[in-house]
């Protein structure tokens, strides 16, 4: 992407801005409007980790059908995936860590043991972190971490691992550390 999408401190971006090896620092072509479109869903889609090309456009069929402004509704149906929720909240250090945490069944949400990470919360949904799992080391350092704040949707309180998401975001509820576009990935889907 070129960019530091996930705003993590140990980025290859933060050092330099070019590509890797000896043709890093040609200069690049004009990118054109598919480029351009492309390059937006990549990149949302690679902020939410392991998400495949085929959820992916479900998630953006559901989103064109329901009532409102697609682009906001994207957002909203992505950030209330199960696994967004738990890296959200600051259990896991990373977007893909979630994804494992979720998997491997360390999580509850209203009270069942839930591993789909792909599974959607519905507002006021208690998210927990099971009795056994809570003195993995994974969780109490990444409770810990100063990078990155819980956002206001989301109430997390991290010495009971609970969490319960309030609403679904819009896009400007949403503390992405590069700038997203996701009306450039409603255009590319409906050419």
């Amino acid at each position: 992407m070129g960019e530091n999408i996930w705003g993590r401190p140990k980025s290859p971006v933060n050092r330099r801005q070019y590509g890797p090896g000896q043709h890093g620092q040609r200069r690049k072509g004009k990118m054109s409007d598919f480029g351009t479109q492309l390059r937006a869903k990549q990149k949302l889609k690679g902020y939410y980790g392991d998400i495949s090309e085929k959820q992916f456009r479900k998630t953006y069929e559901e989103a064109a059908r329901r009532r409102g402004d697609t682009s906001e509704n994207l957002v909203g149906l992505l950030e209330s995936r199960l696994d967004a929720i738990v890296y959200r909240a600051k259990f896991v250090p990373t977007i893909w860590a979630a994804r494992q945490f979720v998997n491997h069944g360390h999580v509850n949400v209203n009270g069942v043991r839930t591993n789909i990470g792909s599974y959607r919360c519905k507002a006021g949904d208690v998210i927990e972190v099971r009795q056994k799992s809570k003195q993995l080391t994974v969780l109490i350092e990444a409770t810990q971490l100063a990078e990155r704040d819980v956002p206001d949707y989301i109430e997390a309180d991290h010495s009971k691992m609970v969490a319960t998401f309030q609403r679904v975001p819009g896009l400007g509820d949403v503390p992405y550390p590069v700038v997203m576009e996701p009306n450039l990935v409603v255009e590319f889907y409906s050419r």
